[in-house]
């Protein structure tokens, strides 16, 4: 039961990695430090203050950035690859006492998999608030994504359950929309041959 527990607790934070990438590392210091989280040994470097001080300040200018007009379709770009890295490595650090080949094998295929798909839903929307708004309506996109990056890393840690629930939901919607807009793409590049 505890193994699934800690799974629980990987998977919403891998998904809060798909809406802000330092936010769930910031607070899985801050619950490692507090006592509340208990890390893989080769991720105990997260429980350190070091660690909590840099996550802080990428976390500062991670969300800053996200509210710069045009800086943030830009770090878009570079999202999905660092979100998938991430989701990675909090599940991996969230889940211990399973064989490596087991804890890497659901680190990868789980935590990157649900962290880069929830960020490439994130980056269609903000492509959909630039096309119809300009830019302007970004910063509330942006605010949104924090929030939801906060609200699942403090699921994750305190209602593991409802966290994989809420993840089943988000990632239905983003599957759905990345594939409404891709099939949206594929059909505008086939009128316009």
């Amino acid at each position: 039961m505890e193994t699934m527990l800690s799974i629980f607790v990987g998977v919403g934070l891998s998904a809060a990695c798909g809406f802000r990438i330092f936010v769930p590392l910031l607070i899985m210091s801050i619950a490692s430090l507090s006592g509340q989280l208990v890390l893989s040994p080769e991720f105990e470097w997260i429980a350190t203050y070091p660690a909590l001080a840099a996550f802080s300040i990428a976390t500062l200018f991670e969300i800053s950035a996200y509210y710069i007009p045009w800086v943030d379709n830009l770090l878009d770009a570079f999202a999905i690859p660092a979100a998938t890295v991430a989701g990675t490595i909090v599940m991996a650090s969230a889940v211990s006492e399973m064989s490596p080949f087991l804890q890497w094998g659901l680190a990868v295929i789980v935590g990157g998999g649900v962290a880069g798909t929830i960020q490439g839903f994130t980056s269609i929307t903000r492509i959909a608030s630039t096309a119809t708004t300009g830019g302007l309506g970004n910063p509330i996109v942006s605010t949104a994504e924090v929030g939801g990056s906060v609200i699942m890393s403090i699921l994750a840690l305190t209602l593991p359950v409802v966290a994989v629930i809420a993840v089943v939901v988000i990632m239905f919607f983003a599957f759905r929309k990345i594939y409404m807009w891709l099939s949206g793409r594929n059909k505008l590049q086939a009128q316009q041959e």
